[in-house]
């Protein structure tokens, strides 16, 4: 569940908020019925606890590894439906037909539910190198999801324009590597190739373009050249 991590612009775990059909930058003009896009994320989120149990229940494994998974998935799940009840972003807001919510949202969201299928329903026993690798990167997604996304938020409480302190002062978009990081322990987890395909396709379907844009964006805001040389796109520019 895409980002414009030093405007006032932006944010964005949920990369399909690329899409101006769905989500943009402005007011809405007219009322769309439907639900809140924020609405079929929270569902998906809500959702991954009772889906690994059921896979865990279908195939009978109450494994070390399935109860890994279920920790991790579980607990950011959890964080994240909190984090939209205290300093949401309030572009989730915006409503979208039923039909763009289920095809252009809901849908490609389940497809994380790829990783603990493949975990769970082949027995497999993840070595014990990799599943504290899993939680390593796992646990440093989670560090700059909420923190930067906690960051963005109270600043732009006191004030307006780039964010160039704290996480920001180095990377111009934490919330992407976080994603990023956060669904890798999860694809190392699963031991299998999909997994990885998955994200692989949010990140140079979304995450790129998006981050892109954001800079084309962020161009004409004073100081974003010095803030662009000074930073990386993705990952930290530490010289």
């Amino acid at each position: 569940m895409e980002n414009a991590n030093a405007t006032t612009a932006s944010r964005g775990p949920a990369p399909f908020a690329s899409s101006p059909r769905i989500l943009d930058d402005s007011p809405p003009r007219q009322e769309i019925p439907g639900m809140q896009v924020g609405t079929y994320i929270d569902l998906h989120k809500a959702l991954v606890i009772p889906v690994v149990l059921a896979l865990m229940w279908y195939y009978h494994n109450g494994s070390t590894d399935a109860f890994v998974y279920l920790g991790m998935h579980g607990s950011y799940s959890l964080l994240w439906l909190v984090k939209q009840r205290t300093y949401r972003d309030v572009r989730f807001d915006q409503r979208v037909h039923p039909l763009a919510g289920i095809l252009f949202i809901f849908l490609p969201l389940a497809g994380y539910y790829v990783a603990p299928y493949l975990l769970i329903s082949r027995h497999i026993t993840v070595p014990p190198a990799l599943v504290g690798l899993s939680v390593f990167v796992f646990t440093f997604g989670v560090f700059l999801h909420f923190v930067s996304d906690a960051q963005k938020f109270y600043t732009l409480q006191l004030r307006k324009g780039l964010i160039r302190e704290g996480l920001f002062s180095r990377m111009r978009n934490p919330n992407y590597l976080c994603e990023i990081l956060i669904y890798l322990g999860y694809a190392t987890m699963s031991m299998h190739w999909l997994p990885f395909l998955i994200l692989a396709g949010w990140v140079f379907g979304f995450f790129v373009r998006n981050m892109l844009a954001k800079d084309r964006s962020l161009a004409s805001h004073p100081g974003f050249e010095d803030y662009r040389k000074s930073s990386g796109l993705l990952f930290p520019k530490l010289f």
